[in-house]
C-alpha cells in the first residue's frame, strides 16, 4: 500500500496513530514496553479508528523485529560481530521511529522498513 494521506481524517485519530509509535519510546523505561505501549494503544483504539488500526499493527510488528534481531545480535556478541551491529540496530530503531512518528502526525500510513508483518 502507497503512503497515503486521508484528508478526511480528524486530528484525534493522526494523534492516536501517532501515539502508537510514540509509545515505543516506553521501552527506555520498561522492559519490554517497547511492545507493550504500541499494544496497549492499539488494543484501545483500533476498532474506533481505521488508522490506529494500521499504525498500531506497524509499531507493534516492528518493535517485535527489533526484539528478534536485538536477541540475535546479543547472541553474536560472542563472536564480536554482534557488538559492531548492536549500536547501528539501535540507531536504525530510533531513526524510523522519528520517522513513523512524524509521517502519521500528519495522517500519513507509515510501513516500516525490514519488518516481520506477525499481525496482519
Amino acid at each position: 500500500m502507497k503512503d497515503v494521506i486521508d484528508i478526511g481524517m480528524t486530528n484525534e485519530e493522526k494523534q492516536w496513530g501517532m501515539f502508537c509509535h510514540v509509545a515505543a519510546f516506553v521501552g527506555f523505561l520498561i522492559p519490554f514496553g517497547s511492545i507493550l505501549g504500541p499494544l496497549v494503544i492499539w488494543l484501545m483504539k483500533k476498532d474506533e479508528f481505521g488508522f490506529v488500526d494500521h499504525q498500531g499493527k506497524e509499531a507493534i510488528n516492528f518493535q517485535i523485529t527489533m526484539l528478534i534481531a536485538f536477541g540475535v545480535l546479543l547472541i553474536l556478541s560472542w563472536v564480536l560481530i554482534g557488538l559492531l551491529l548492536l549500536p547501528i540496530l539501535f540507531i536504525f530503531g530510533l531513526v524510523v521511529t522519528i520517522v513513523a512518528i512524524i509521517k502519521s502526525s500528519k495522517g500519513e500510513r507509515y510501513r516500516y522498513p525490514l519488518t516481520i508483518r506477525l499481525i496482519k
